[in-house]
């Protein structure tokens, strides 16, 4: 640059700097009262994909609908950590030019210093004997332990109480030891009721370790490796493999009895039956326990009482059988000739639908907790019982009786059955 330019430079540099306070000091005062006026318009922690689920209605959310008598309530959901509150923040002192201009962020007191840790991908799912719920996050790569009635969360955390690296199916035995399939380390974790560490094992055999349940009674442990595209059965003390159920087919699109196709998950009934989600295969295939083929149900199609993508396998109190179905958004329930008996969920965010739902369990009081992967959750239901469902008919019908008109006879009018619980 010459001699001679340099004034006009100066001037130059002189209202860019006077342009650049302007945008700097003036905006500024404006844009603080923006920003208080942002937080306290803020959602409240209810809110999720712009929804205030706080004012959604949830207690007569019920399958079937009325006028049937429900057998399947929506109870919760939860996202993780409830939102941790922001504090009255004092007067906070002004932020010099210098330090906006660079970006600082100014913190104020009472701002909370970590943010709530939330479900990312969550998969695996099970219960303890105290009925804290245990999620498994294959995105976190952690456990995540739900109180529902406290909303406290605890949890298991990969790089500080152990090591994962992408946690599949989970599972509680009867001393609420803590199983965990991690298909990126290709071997099983074992945690005491204290989650420390106990034992690994499955490292020689696994592939991709996927769904996990235990025999509490006959002390076997099944691991459903998709990899393999076979159940291996441990001893659930010792850890030695025992004897594996199933395998690949043979030929490619061979659906024999007792091969697999990428299967999942896995669930036991009261007897030690093995109920196995053979998930490319769209059906589920059951053993005894001594690892016989009994039976088998299951179709692909694109509606309830078929299957395109069966995940998640439970058994409730009843022996009936629950099924996840990650590409219909659903949970299908059958008897165990394969019969339809109800379904309930499809796509989307608001509760008792899903996204990709992949996991379920179900606990001793009846609830039934379902993960659901892309909207980073888990929803809780609650399962009413046969037995329930008995008394509540009773008490149906003795009711309309007792409202009757009576006829010219003096009988009460007679009324019609309630139907049969389907959807």
């Amino acid at each position: 640059m010459t001699i001679s330019s340099r004034p006009q430079f100066r001037t130059w540099i002189t209202w860019f700097l006077v342009a650049a306070l302007a945008l700097l000091l003036v905006p500024a005062s404006h844009a603080g009262k923006k920003d208080k006026k942002k937080k306290e318009e803020a959602p409240a922690p209810a809110k999720k994909e712009g929804i205030d689920r706080s004012k959604i209605d949830t207690s007569k959310l019920v399958w079937p609908l009325p006028p049937d008598l429900p057998r399947i309530k929506f109870v919760s959901e939860h996202f993780g950590e409830p939102q941790k509150p922001v504090e009255a923040k004092p007067q906070k002192k002004k932020q010099g030019w210098m330090d906006r201009m660079a970006g600082v962020q100014q913190r104020e007191s009472g701002d909370p210093v970590e943010p709530s840790h939330v479900l990312g991908q969550p998969y695996g799912v099970a219960v303890d004997s105290k009925g804290r719920v245990y999620v498994g996050d294959t995105f976190v790569a952690a456990i995540f332990i739900f109180n529902t009635e406290t909303k406290e969360v605890t949890f298991l955390r990969n790089g500080h109480e152990a090591a994962f690296r992408n946690i599949i199916g989970i599972a509680i035995d009867d001393t609420d030891r803590l199983f965990v399939a991690d298909a990126g380390m290709h071997q099983v974790s074992v945690f005491s009721p204290q989650l420390k560490l106990e034992s690994t094992f499955g490292a020689d055999d696994l592939k991709r370790p996927s769904g996990i349940a235990i025999d509490s009674e006959n002390r076997f442990a099944y691991v459903v490796d998709t990899g393999n595209e076979t159940v291996f059965v441990y001893d659930a003390d010792n850890f030695k493999l025992l004897r594996k159920l199933g395998g690949p087919a043979k030929k490619l699109n061979d659906d024999d009895p007792a091969t697999f196709a990428k299967p999942t998950n896995v669930a036991l009934d009261k007897d030690g039956n093995v109920y196995i989600s053979d998930t490319l295969n769209n059906r589920v295939q059951i053993f005894d326990a001594d690892g016989n083929f009994i039976s088998m149900f299951g179709k692909a199609g694109d509606g309830p009482g078929t299957f395109q993508r069966p995940k998640g396998v439970a058994v409730d109190t009843d022996g009936h059988i629950w099924v996840v179905d990650a590409s219909q958004c659903n949970v299908q329930i059958y008897d165990k000739e394969g019969h339809l008996l109800a379904f309930f969920g499809y796509g989307g965010g608001l509760p008792g639908q899903f996204g990709l739902p992949a996991g379920i369990a179900i606990d001793k009081n009846n609830r039934v907790i379902v993960s659901d992967q892309i909207k980073g959750r888990i929803q809780v239901f609650r399962y009413i019982t046969d037995a329930e469902n008995t008394t509540a008919k009773a008490e149906l019908e003795k009711k309309k009786a007792a409202e009757a008109p009576a006829s010219a006879t003096g009988k009460a009018d007679p009324e019609p059955k309630t139907a049969e619980v389907k959807q």
